[in-house]
């Protein structure tokens, strides 16, 4: 028996990109269930998986819903010692679970006025003092990881839970033209450009567009590879 995990809308939904990665990037086996938002069918579609009132929500192969990313990660980790969710050294262990955490709960500016959008970017998208100190805030916390870094490319070296929460983050900082210094160039291109992110955006590109997610800004080409 597998796992079977319900998404939301690949281009928007952040969440469920950070749900889906903590299986495709660890090789864990999981049956995708897809819905899209705005439409009454989503309601339907989370009757599954109750008592879950949004996505991403997985089952467990014995039963049991597991309801939030958060919960998710900690789960799959909990469940599957043998993948590297988490940074095996005890510092940078302990500032990944801290990073994490703050990624779940905080950069509302950043959040709030960048959705997701995996479809298009934004070249004259206005950068207040609340995103920038949100952008500023996450540069801090990528800088500290990499000083933690094993040999790799991600934030601790080998792709972790870490990794998997901020896809989204670093699809936000590429996809609006923020401002960012050249390790976290380096990070968000490595992360737009891996080829588990670009399965999920390929697939997220065959859907019908939101309309609820257009913005009044320039649109330009999507800055990652196709």
């Amino acid at each position: 028996m597998t796992y079977d995990l319900l998404i939301g809308d690949r281009s928007y939904s952040s969440w469920s990109l950070r749900g889906w990665l903590l299986f495709a990037k660890f090789d864990i086996d999981v049956t995708v269930h897809d819905t899209r938002f705005y439409i009454p069918q989503f309601q339907e579609d989370l009757k599954p998986f109750a008592p879950a009132r949004t996505v991403p929500v997985m089952r467990l192969p014995e039963g049991g819903v597991v309801m939030d990313s958060l919960a998710m990660a900690e789960t799959l980790a909990e469940r599957h010692p043998d993948k590297t969710y988490w940074p095996k050294e005890t510092k940078a262990r302990a500032l990944a679970r801290g990073m994490v955490a703050e990624m779940h709960s905080g950069y509302g500016a950043l959040r709030s006025a960048c959705p997701m959008n995996l479809r298009q970017s934004f070249v004259d998208f206005p950068l207040s003092d609340d995103i920038a100190a949100d952008v500023a805030r996450i540069e801090q916390l990528w800088g500290l990881a990499r000083d933690h870094a094993t040999d790799g490319p991600w934030l601790f070296g080998e792709y972790s839970i870490v990794d998997a929460f901020f896809a989204p983050i670093a699809a936000r900082l590429a996809g609006y033209n923020l401002p960012v210094n050249d390790v976290s160039k380096r990070y968000i291109s490595h992360t737009i450009s891996d080829p588990t992110f670009l399965d999920w955006r390929r697939r997220g590109l065959k859907d019908d567009p939101q309309s609820t997610y257009d913005l009044p800004y320039e649109a330009g080409k999507w800055p990652g590879p196709d």
